[in-house]
């Protein structure tokens, strides 16, 4: 059966509706936009997703707790080791379990480092996205390559981590792991430097960029938008200083601001996200103490088991993202397995004023804004 969209000007002789996928480049994953265009001005644009779904909490409402881990590597797939934190300390908050100081470190500086991947692989894909700008993604992608390495040296693999547990990680850093991760800290901010310096001043970006897809305060914080694109609108809020999760209260960053919230300020408070994760991370590789890396009182063999069962109760435990909040709320009625498993995803969310950031724009613009937003589509559907 055809879809039909209640657009302001449906039936006008002089608009022309289009689809831009489900499979489509420009799309970044499997997702459509039905845009309504007069000439090559965006009158009406209707998102939709749904295509990738997976039934990602049905699945998680049937499985151990333990076993559930695996499966949030699956939602932001550039992120997993993201998902894995969120997922950890909802387990944690619903059982009362502690973390090991040596494993709060390692989980900070871990979620750093996907951060700092996730910010410069969406800039690349951005700028890709432009029509004009190839080499900055090949640049960014080499520098994410160095990172996968490490994670594939530390979790065993490069995307799919699983490496994060309740009351710890899985696996401890050695000496050679702290030099690997002191070394892209210390090389990282000449390679920033240098894409800046391609970048930030660029014509072609600056011409293409400022000025579009302006998201206002007001509809922002209204439609519960959250992360870098929220910050772009000048909001200054980040969970890592809102809530102090974990330990992120002992590090000293800055939270970076734009000023209109155009297409142009989520570009730029990435970079600057980038730097102070940096920061972030200086700061933790200095100060990482010695001692156990799970909770070894709740777990004596080093390992959930598979009856874990928490006490009855729920628990909403959320993280700052490298794309916004990411939540993970939890029923327990003393079963192994959760009686309620919802995920709160950035993605799905930033993604709900889509259409306002285009209005007005023009064709070609829709793209640059769509990948300013930042979105994966693993958990936008789930």
């Amino acid at each position: 059966m055809k879809e039909t969209f209640n657009f302001k000007n449906a039936g006008n002789a002089e608009t022309l509706e289009i689809n831009f996928g489900p499979q489509h480049p420009s799309t970044h994953g499997v997702f459509r936009m039905v845009v309504q265009l007069n000439g090559e001005k965006i009158c009406g644009l209707k998102p939709v997703f749904g295509y990738l779904h997976r039934n990602h909490e049905q699945i998680a409402e049937n499985l151990p707790y333990a076993a559930m881990m695996p499966y949030t590597d699956r939602l932001d797939y550039v992120n997993a080791l993201a998902n894995n934190f969120g997922y950890a300390l909802a387990i944690e908050k619903l059982a009362g379990l502690e973390v090991p100081e040596r494993a709060e470190y390692i989980r900070v500086m871990m979620a750093e480092l996907a951060r700092v991947v996730n910010h410069i692989t969406v800039i690349g894909f951005m700028l890709n996205d432009l029509g004009a700008f190839f080499t900055p993604l090949l640049y960014a992608f080499r520098e994410r390559e160095r990172i996968l390495d490490l994670f594939e040296e530390i979790t065993g693999s490069r995307l799919m981590c699983n490496y994060l547990r309740p009351g710890g990680v899985k696996r401890d850093l050695t000496d050679a792991h702290l030099a690997a991760i002191r070394a892209i800290v210390t090389k990282f901010p000449a390679f920033l430097k240098e894409f800046e310096a391609l970048l930030t001043k660029n014509e072609i970006l600056c011409m293409r960029c400022q000025n579009i897809g302006i998201l206002p305060v007001d509809a922002a914080t209204n439609a519960g938008i959250t992360g870098p694109v929220l910050r772009a609108s000048g909001v200054n809020y980040d969970i890592r200083k809102v809530d102090a999760y974990s330990i992120y209260n002992r590090f000293d960053f800055k939270i970076p601001l734009g000023q209109k919230g155009d297409a142009y300020d989520r570009y730029y408070v990435r970079v600057l996200e980038i730097r102070e994760s940096l920061k972030i991370l200086e700061q933790a590789l200095a100060k990482i103490p010695q001692g156990d890396i799970v909770n070894k009182k709740a777990f004596p063999l080093l390992k959930m088991p598979r009856n874990f069962k928490p006490p009855v109760g729920e628990a909403y435990a959320r993280i700052e993202s490298p794309k916004g909040e990411l939540g993970y709320y939890l029923v327990s009625d003393g079963t192994p397995q959760p009686w309620r498993y919802h995920v709160r995803a950035p993605s799905l969310i930033n993604l709900t004023l889509l259409e306002e950031m285009c209005l007005g724009q023009k064709i070609a613009d829709a793209i640059i804004i769509l990948g300013s937003i930042d979105i994966v589509l693993g958990e936008t559907d789930r």
